[in-house]
């Protein structure tokens, strides 16, 4: 189990490598289901890489000594983790090998390329590619990054907790996406130990709902089927310290459709020019179509956490 101080080591550990992303107030709403809230955006979207995951992915690396860094560094994604990866291998120097489910939009092997990644195609869903980047980490050597599953990259992405609750105090309600959950994880430690007051909703899509299966069941649930087009919130299964954080630290998640998810995102760009992929907008969609009870009156913060031109056009 993670603590704040592995987040806060996480944090010196990236200071200079990633962006202190901004937080703008959506001001007046005509949404009947958030009008009388106070809404926060927190803008990760603005981060390098374009998401989150370049915290997680930069701590990780930074604890790596040459002889891991030399021999390459290899992931599954569904296109964000592995933008991470590549981004802080870049850095360090170290090169990386990024295997992509079949069907992953175009624009995440673009984002891939810009920082050098070695791109592989294999399989229906990220489990699938992950298998597949397991097995090149054991054949070849590289030193593999999981996306959710490892205590530096999920304390990585806790330094975001760190930043909102500088950013927005007496936050009330905090809402954030879930793809296999290392984001969850790490910012409801950062949150719930300095603002434990904050209740923090997760957000999962309908054809994925993996957290909320396995918080029911009191245990790892592992789904037979993913029906979504969101692939950076698609996995099988989850990881049991992230499981077990969640079960302690976070008080409901919610399911929203890939339509909801879309019409946030459109929203997001109509309203305020930002630029959210579908999964980037998840918490926003909960929070538009009034899934987050007891928010009247409540400060209330959305996480816009994955850049994209979804909702554009």
């Amino acid at each position: 189990m993670i603590t704040l101080e592995d987040v806060n080591a996480a944090r010196q550990r990236i200071d200079g490598k990633i962006r202190r992303t901004p937080v703008i107030s959506a001001g007046p709403m005509r949404e009947t289901a958030v009008a009388d809230a106070e809404l926060w955006l927190k803008l990760e979207c603005q981060q390098i890489s374009g998401s989150f995951k370049a915290r997680g992915a930069s701590n990780m690396v930074a604890c790596l000594d040459e002889a891991d860094l030399a021999r390459g560094l290899v992931t599954a994604s569904g296109g964000n983790h592995g933008s991470g990866v590549a981004y802080a291998g870049w850095r360090a120097g170290a090169p990386a090998r990024v295997f992509l489910p079949e069907g992953t939009p175009q624009a995440k092997h673009d984002a891939l390329a810009t920082w050098g990644a070695d791109i592989v195609t294999h399989g229906k869903v990220w489990d699938d590619a992950n298998d597949a980047a397991l097995a090149a980490a054991e054949a070849d050597g590289l030193c593999y990054v999981h996306p959710f599953a490892d205590d530096l990259v999920v304390a990585g992405q806790g330094t975001l907790g760190l930043e909102i609750v500088e950013q927005i105090p007496d936050l009330d309600v905090l809402v954030i996406a879930i793809g296999g959950g290392g984001l969850i994880a790490g910012m409801a430690v950062a949150v719930k130990a300095l603002s434990p007051q904050t209740r923090i909703i997760g957000v999962e899509p309908v054809g994925a709902p993996t957290l909320q299966k396995s918080v029911q069941a009191g245990k790892l649930v592992a789904l037979d089927s993913i029906d979504t087009q969101v692939g950076v919130l698609a996995s099988l299964t989850t990881d049991q310290m992230v499981l077990d954080i969640v079960k302690d630290c976070v008080e409901d998640i919610v399911l929203v459709s890939d339509d909801d998810m879309l019409a946030a995102s459109r929203w997001l760009w109509r309203e305020f020019g930002v630029a959210a992929e579908l999964g980037g907008a998840a918490a926003t969609a909960a929070f538009l179509d009034g899934r987050i009870g007891d928010i009247a009156g409540k400060r209330v913060c959305s996480l816009v956490c994955g850049a994209g031109a979804d909702g554009i056009g």
